[in-house]
């Protein structure tokens, strides 16, 4: 792994979750990680309820837009998180791997889906310690 890390967040409709976390890596770690995130079948916008919840929290991703997982983003990444995607997630030799199970948030309203956001933030505030790299925040 570089001095800076690359993590790459993977669910199935890049809308939700792998957003959220992706969200919440780069308002915690700032550029000192580079942060990725896709889906094994992307959606065509983010999820609004998703939006929503991470603007409660102070975190944009207006910006974002889902894509599609690439074998090479994949490749070059040093951590993957998979949040769902199941059989998709290509698999690499040397990588590290989590699998989060958290609920999808897909069809969900706001009341739903801020447990799971907060839930992401938890992870990942873990994920910034297992790296090493403090929270800015």
């Amino acid at each position: 792994m570089s001095d800076r890390p690359t993590v790459l967040f993977v669910c199935v409709h890049n809308a939700g979750r792998s957003q959220m976390a992706a969200g919440w890596l780069r308002h915690l770690a700032g550029d000192r990680i580079e942060v990725r995130s896709a889906g094994s079948q992307p959606a065509e916008t983010i999820n609004p309820a998703a939006v929503a919840a991470m603007r409660e929290v102070g975190i944009d991703i207006t910006d974002q837009t889902p894509k599609r997982l690439e074998y090479t983003t994949a490749e070059s990444s040093d951590v993957i998180i998979t949040m769902g995607c199941g059989d998709a997630c290509p698999i690499f030799p040397g990588k590290r791997y989590l699998n989060w199970i958290l609920d999808d948030p897909a069809g969900q309203g706001l009341d739903e889906v801020r447990p799971i956001r907060d839930e992401i933030e938890r992870r990942v505030r873990d994920l910034l310690s297992d790296l090493e790299v403090p929270a800015t925040t």
